[in-house]
């Protein structure tokens, strides 16, 4: 059964990594909400910092800036988003947003737009994008099905590549959540990487 089934009472705390990170030649910008923040979870277990680990391993001269924040919305994200690019001028931005759009119901054209001013900002700085796709519990319905869609289109019309499912591996898993049944354990961190890993990588070449 599907594990994420609300996201209402979350703290809206942030999660800043690597704060050199502005300095570095090469950035790679995580823009996400608590599933890429860290929530619950040591931020050296969170899959962010276990791609920086993983660029340093093979030698990929990257920085990763974490600027995910528990309980952030496609809103609040376009409403920050000019103020991370001019702080970290990233080659790569991670968008990893929209999760609490879909467990608020909130309209999916809202949603979009929201994601595609994002991507924009992003590849008008010529950055690089990757956009992380979320998935919502079946109970929602048909607004399930369009609010998952709605990360395929937006990656179509940018053209810029999709990981499928955020959660793909764990979602079903109980035992990769902690005890709130919302946020994937550390255990479950190095799967989240290798999902976005698969979409990263050849944006690194």
């Amino acid at each position: 059964m599907f594990r994420l089934s609300s996201f209402q009472g979350l703290l809206l705390v942030g999660a800043l990594l690597f704060a050199p990170a502005a300095l570095a030649q090469k950035n790679i910008l995580v823009f996400g909400d608590s599933l890429s923040a860290g929530y619950g979870i040591a931020q050296e277990a969170a899959w962010p910092s276990l791609l920086a680990r993983r660029l340093q391993e093979r030698k990929l001269d990257y920085t990763v800036v974490n600027a995910s924040i528990s309980g952030e919305t496609t809103s609040g994200g376009r409403a920050r988003i000019e103020a991370a690019l001019n702080r970290y001028t990233p080659q790569i931005v991670i968008v990893a947003l929209g999760a609490n759009d879909g467990l608020r119901g909130l309209p999916v054209s809202q949603m979009s737009a929201n994601l595609t001013a994002i991507v924009d900002a992003a590849q008008q700085r010529k950055a690089r994008v990757l956009l992380v796709g979320q998935r919502i519990p079946p109970n929602y319905g048909s607004y399930a099905a369009d609010f998952h869609q709605t990360f395929a289109a937006v990656a179509k019309a940018r053209r810029t590549p999709l990981v499928d499912f955020l959660l793909a591996g764990v979602a079903t898993q109980a035992r990769y959540f902690q005890a709130d049944n919302l946020h994937p354990t550390a255990e479950a961190q190095p799967l989240l990487l290798d999902n976005v890993w698969r979409g990263l990588e050849p944006l690194l070449k």
